[in-house]
């Protein structure tokens, strides 16, 4: 994490500026003050109505219509800029600066380094007078200038976190380029964005609506690769690395290519998505990614090549929306018998729940049923969207409860409820699950970390799944073994402490008392 001081410039405030410092000066400052004392523990109300008081009304009423929360407030999920800030530092030439306060930022540095980041995060420091008086909104646009270095980055992404969107600090004034150096300013506080993935969401649509302004102005660089020579699809959700790969294979007889995945690893791979056939919405809450590519005219296309069904779905979807003529889509269906016969090959026998915040769970559940499993109940963090609709009715058909915007105690109910075989899950549902004497299975680093799409996702799961699945009578035989251990009266804690045991008496009887060192010498 590097701590931007920047240089103070002698340069007179635009009358933007001036408009920031003096409007409602009075309500902003003191709203902002409690904000930055409280911090995230002044709980989401608290903080939306001092974003409110700041300015910031529109951007909330934005994410409070692209990313409902629902009957409660927001799953339990870490910090959602952790999303957008993972976008950021997997781009090549990306530099990525937080607004925020520090053990905020401490945090979001650290479990992304945690994750295997190898950059440095910047950091603009504040207190609380900077934040009132406006110095702060100075100091970023400071170290911007300081850090826009055409040699070193193509863009400079500054978000903004919990605090400082409370506080009003209008990144929306920060110059759109320095230098030639793109400067793209968000704010993803966990009061108005609920999941971690669609802060992934806000970063990508963001730079998407850059690079499409770009785009129509005149020329832009071409990919690193150069231009692909069929029409492409592109596709929107990070995904296991093989998987696009698979994908282009099934569009090859369609005499389409796959294109960029979005988010991108690099800028010039924006205008390469833009410049598409149709988008493919594998993650299918990218609500604001989504709303770019439909203004730059491009179709959108629910679900994935998962499983039988839902390949031979999605060949025909991508079909129609590129026009693509019928003996052709079933010239590319000739790829089903062998994904049949994949999957039949690796069945999955066992009772199963499952939920994750990644986005692709009711893909992995689609997967699971066609290749054997007893799917009940399939819970994500993500908001239900008309993307999604093709997989939620699939599964429907099948008897499996979804629930979009699912919370823990959701997720716990199902395990409860069900007594499955195997629950896959987040990590305190794992947690419940293995105390329950259940195989559990983490979904984001164990099942989302293998390939789903095709061929190659057919019989991808059934080793895994079926190895935990049979590894209960190991569950069983702790908890037979450890049966009480850490529980009731073991557990350490008593709200009424039991009674003591009578002390012995410190002195020693006379004749078994040791005497003096003087009387042991003599």
């Amino acid at each position: 994490m590097n701590h931007i001081r920047p240089k103070t410039r002698d340069k007179a405030r635009t009358s933007a500026e001036v408009i920031y410092q003096t409007a409602d000066a009075a309500q902003a400052a003191d709203e902002a003050h409690k904000a930055d004392i409280m911090g995230c523990h002044a709980g989401a109300d608290e903080m939306r109505r001092a974003a409110s008081a700041a300015g910031n009304s529109e951007t909330l009423e934005r994410y409070a219509a692209d990313y409902p929360t629902g009957p409660h407030d927001q799953p339990q999920t870490m910090c959602p800029a952790f999303g957008s800030l993972r976008v950021g530092l997997r781009m090549r030439r990306t530099a990525s600066v937080l607004s925020g306060s520090a053990c905020c930022v401490y945090g979001l540095t650290f479990t992304s380094h945690f994750y295997g980041a190898r950059r440095s995060v910047g950091y603009v420091p504040f207190n609380s007078e900077t934040l009132v008086t406006g110095k702060l909104f100075e100091d970023i646009r400071d170290a911007v200038h300081e850090l826009a270095d055409p040699a070193l980055y193509d863009a400079i992404v500054v978000t903004n976190l919990c605090v400082p969107t409370a506080s009003g600090v209008p990144l929306r004034l920060l110059p759109s380029q320095i230098n030639g150096v793109r400067v793209i300013g968000i704010d993803v506080p966990g009061f108005g964005v609920p999941t971690h993935a669609e802060a992934k969401d806000i970063l990508a649509g963001a730079m998407l609506r850059y690079a499409r302004g770009e785009a129509e102005i005149g020329p832009v660089q071409a990919p690193r690769d150069g231009r692909a020579d069929r029409p492409t699809v592109t596709l929107l959700g990070e995904m296991f690395p093989a998987d696009p790969m698979g994908i282009g294979m099934m569009l090859e007889p369609l005499g389409l290519a796959a294109g960029p995945v979005v988010p991108t690893r690099e800028w010039r791979e924006l205008y390469a998505a833009l410049d598409c056939a149709a988008v493919a919405a594998i993650h299918p809450f990218y609500t604001s990614s989504v709303r770019e590519f439909e203004a730059a005219g491009r179709a959108i296309v629910g679900s994935a090549p998962v499983g039988l069904d839902g390949t031979a779905a999605w060949l025909e979807a991508i079909g129609d929306a590129c026009g693509i003529a019928s003996e052709k889509v079933g010239v590319a269906k000739r790829v089903l018998p062998t994904i049949k016969g994949a999957l039949t090959a690796n069945p999955i026998r066992g009772r199963i729940t499952l939920s994750g915040y990644e986005g692709s769970e009711l893909l992995v559940a689609r997967l699971l049923i066609e290749s054997g499993a007893d799917l009940r109940y399939v819970g994500t963090a993500c908001p239900r969207t008309p993307w999604s609709d093709p997989d939620r009715e699939w599964l429907a058909s099948k008897g499996v409860t979804v629930q979009y915007r699912a919370s823990l105690e959701h997720d716990l109910a199902a395990v409860a409820e069900f007594r499955p075989d195997l629950a896959i899950g987040t990590t305190p549902v794992v947690q419940k699950a293995k105390e329950m004497a259940i195989p559990g299975l983490y979904f984001t680093n164990v099942i989302s970390a293998r390939p789903l799409m095709g061929l190659a996702g057919a019989g991808s799961l059934a080793q895994v799944v079926n190895a935990a699945i049979g590894g209960a009578h190991r569950f069983a035989e702790m908890k037979a073994f450890f049966e009480g251990v850490g529980t009731g009266e073991t557990a350490g804690v008593w709200e009424d402490l039991p009674p003591r045991a009578p002390q012995p008496s410190s002195t020693r009887p006379e004749e078994t008392r040791t005497p003096p060192i003087e009387e042991a010498a003599e």
